[in-house]
């Protein structure tokens, strides 16, 4: 059987207060909020920027750099055998070339490394241009002894065969060949290691 409904004593007539529901038992947990507060959202770590990093180097000026580099030297190597070419042996020849390879590469390589850095492009690049270097510096010197002997004396070899200054840094069809290869190699192997020992130490 139903109780009558009995009113509830409010004096005043003062608003009802509504119940908060129970929190979490103590030591469990973030304290409730307020009434009309948000709760505490939690805490993430902080992420590291999004996307590739930036690379330092310039591995287009890097490959100028080195490109007026090989030049300067070429001319050099080319200037003295111009100059001794008269007083050297087939093996000074070769010792020469083989030096001047090296000098190339090297020079090359430690300004593609200085400016490229650590980019592989740069590396590749500064070898091509050193193997370059030398090949062009020993025809370079064909061409100036060639000079020495007149100006119609060049004539007549670009007239007869314009690949000569190359076919004589080949050995013109000796055994030497070998040595002209050797070189290029010792070119690129020190353009190469060169850039990459500085490249390392570049941020």
């Amino acid at each position: 059987m139903s109780q009558p409904w009995q009113p509830q004593y409010n004096p005043g007539h003062q608003q009802p207060v509504p119940q908060q529901p129970p929190g979490p038992p103590q030591g469990f947990g973030a304290p409730p909020a307020a009434p009309g507060q948000f709760p505490p959202q939690p805490a993430y770590p902080q992420q590291g920027p999004y996307g590739p990093q930036r690379r330092s180097g310039n591995p287009v000026g890097a490959f100028f750099l080195g490109f007026l580099a090989s030049v300067v030297v070429s001319l050099v190597y080319s200037g003295i055998v111009y100059a001794t070419y008269q007083d050297q042996s087939e093996n000074t020849v070769f010792v020469l070339y083989v030096l001047h390879a090296l000098v190339n590469g090297a020079a090359v390589g430690a300004l593609v490394g200085l400016v490229g850095h650590r980019r592989t492009g740069a590396h590749i690049s500064g070898a091509i241009v050193a193997m370059l270097g030398a090949f062009f510096g020993f025809t370079n010197a064909v061409v100036f002894v060639t000079m020495d002997a007149g100006m119609y004396a060049f004539r007549n070899m670009m007239q007869a065969d314009a690949l000569i200054p190359a076919k004589a840094w080949w050995g013109n069809g000796g055994d030497s060949w070998p040595i002209s290869l050797l070189g290029l190699v010792v070119a690129a192997a020190a353009a190469w290691g060169l850039a990459h020992l500085v490249g390392r130490t570049r941020r």
